[in-house]
């Protein structure tokens, strides 16, 4: 089998599959975004790949929703596919379509106007959340104490160059433990997860600087996940989900790109390897 691997940045993730696909017998092609281009209209490949299936890991979720479009239009199997990319890339696409389905998530408001997200915000109660639509890392999320600070916020994304600058997400602040819960689909299944524990910090990111705990995966959670799956799409997902208090499990958001160097650092799980082995079978069949 051969795959290709198509990457802005050359994280350990990237090496790890490159490195575990070559043990496997695998041809592994390493496509480096930036050296990469297409040609639209010509009908033909110029890059001249060939791969079974490519896995996208672009940390810029414009490229890699650009780079699965071209892969796809060249009749790639691509990991992820660029609608699903799209659905996690949106944090608004994201929330609607798993309302539409039922599965909890944390109460969210979305206005166009600074003065009806402030009024709607008391409704949810404070503190209160500000999202970007798109963003990843725990970037320009704040809480807003109060009604002031959370105006302020809402100005100050005004001021931005986000596309969405406009649209304001204002979301609920869950009574969480210090930690919240990730979890990995990879195919039809959901094998490994972590917890990401911060004492200091209420955004639990591991970019942030939370701690990273193996996660004993459960029938509940395991089945919420591969449900998520099943309405996003995609291949290889992190979903990222809260424990309420009340309301038991709220999907927060979901990554089409998602790291795992420190899950396979504390669960002892070799997360490329079983990724590689759920894409054999799937284009065995």
């Amino acid at each position: 089998m051969i795959i290709g691997v198509s990457y802005d940045l050359l994280r350990w993730e990237e090496k790890d599959i490159i490195t575990e696909a070559r043990k496997s017998g695998f041809k592994a092609i390493p496509i480096f975004t930036k050296d990469f281009y297409s040609i639209v209209g010509v009908g033909e490949n110029h890059n001249e790949l060939e791969a079974d299936v490519i896995i996208q890991r672009n940390t810029s979720h414009a490229r890699a929703l650009t780079t699965s479009l071209i892969f796809e239009g060249w009749n790639y199997n691509v990991v992820n596919d660029a609608t699903s990319l799209f659905k996690c890339g949106n944090k608004l696409y994201t929330l609607s379509l798993l309302a539409k389905h039922n599965i909890k998530t944390p109460r969210t408001v979305v206005t166009f106007s600074k003065d009806k997200a402030v009024d709607l915000a008391k409704k949810i109660g404070f503190p209160a959340v500000i999202k970007p639509i798109e963003g990843s890392w725990g970037r320009m999320v704040a809480k807003a104490v109060d009604e002031d600070i959370l105006y302020s916020f809402l100005e100050y994304q005004e001021y931005t160059t986000s596309q969405f600058r406009q649209i304001y997400l204002v979301q609920e602040f869950v009574k969480k433990p210090n930690r919240d819960i990730r979890i990995f689909v990879m195919g039809d299944e959901a094998p490994v997860g972590i917890y990401r524990v911060n004492e200091h910090n209420w955004k639990t990111n591991t970019a942030l600087g939370a701690r990273a705990l193996p996660l004993k995966i459960d029938d509940e959670l395991r089945d919420l996940a591969l449900k998520v799956r099943d309405i996003m799409g995609g291949f290889f997902l992190g979903i990222d989900i809260f424990e309420d208090p009340e309301r038991g499990y709220l999907v927060n958001e979901i990554n089409g790109v998602p790291e795992y160097k420190n899950t396979v650092r504390v669960n002892n799980f070799n997360v490329s390897s079983y990724l590689l082995n759920k894409l054999r079978e799937w284009i065995k069949k």
